[in-house]
């Protein structure tokens, strides 16, 4: 009909077979990067799952061989009937610690965290933090410092005891992987008069450079056994990059085996 004619002529665009091929090609590339989104999520889910199920098993497995000999006739035995109520409390306030950062990263990742953004000086924050893991550093002789020339106040506008939180993860891991009597320095740069930029730098154990674009993954760990006998949950870093990315700001690290370890964050500077 004439309408169809009309139709055909002025209203759908007339292609070649050099641009439907053009376009078939696009549509299939971006089909492919879909499917390599989907593989790649599939195989962290399942990574996640695993990670997550040994982190639970090993304390829980733990708790249970203790108390299963307890009932065994080892209550009885006072040369190790409290070593063993002593060694399961530790496994459950470490199942209680993984629990409650795991419920933390879950209100991160859906949005449900609420940045409560004030001003405040970082340089305080920082010297509130050193004395809280004061005791902590003192058993390993690690000394605490601000980088010299970075002592003048900076006020920076973000959520301040998130940023604590922030803290107390990188100058806590700073300390685990610290080397006895070492140094933790923390670095503050004024960037672009809008951004603060806040450095903690070890001189520990550091790692190789294979490592450094997956530690802020959940439960990602350099050495499984030795991180393991150290401490923590494996959530901490993540924890702390969504802390950040809440705040519209970037963590960076950068790291060498036997030298050390700094990671960096960036902060909105404070207003006047």
């Amino acid at each position: 009909s004439k309408r169809e004619e009309f139709f055909q002529k002025n209203i759908l665009p007339l292609k070649t077979i050099e641009e439907v091929s053009e376009d078939v090609e696009k549509w299939a590339s971006q089909k492919k990067e879909e499917l390599e989104n989907l593989r790649r999520n599939e195989e962290f889910r399942k990574e996640f799952l695993l990670n997550l199920s040994h982190e639970l098993k090993t304390p829980i497995f733990a708790v249970q061989g203790y108390i299963h000999t307890l009932l065994d006739g080892a209550l009885e035995d006072p040369n190790v009937n409290k070593l063993f109520l002593k060694n399961a409390t530790k496994n459950i306030d470490r199942l209680c610690r993984l629990i409650d950062d795991l419920d933390e990263i879950s209100k991160l990742e859906s949005g449900e965290m609420t940045v409560n953004a004030e001003v405040f000086v970082i340089q305080d924050l920082i010297k509130d933090v050193f004395d809280t893991l004061s005791l902590k550093a003192n058993t390993k002789g690690i000394k605490f410092s601000i980088k010299k020339g970075c002592e003048a106040p900076q006020p920076v506008y973000a959520d301040k005891e998130k940023i604590r939180q922030v803290l107390i993860n990188l100058v806590d891991n700073s300390i685990k992987y610290g080397k006895p009597d070492g140094h933790t320095i923390a670095s503050i740069y004024s960037m672009d008069g809008k951004r603060v930029l806040i450095e903690i730098s070890d001189d520990g154990i550091g790692m190789a450079e294979e490592h450094l674009p997956r530690v802020f993954e959940r439960f990602y760990r350099t050495d499984r056994a030795r991180s393991r006998d150290i401490g923590g949950t494996g959530l901490g870093l993540a924890i702390v990059k969504h802390i950040v990315e809440a705040h519209d700001q970037s963590i960076t690290v950068r790291s060498k085996p036997e030298i050390g370890s700094t990671f960096g964050f960036t902060m909105e500077s404070g207003r006047e």
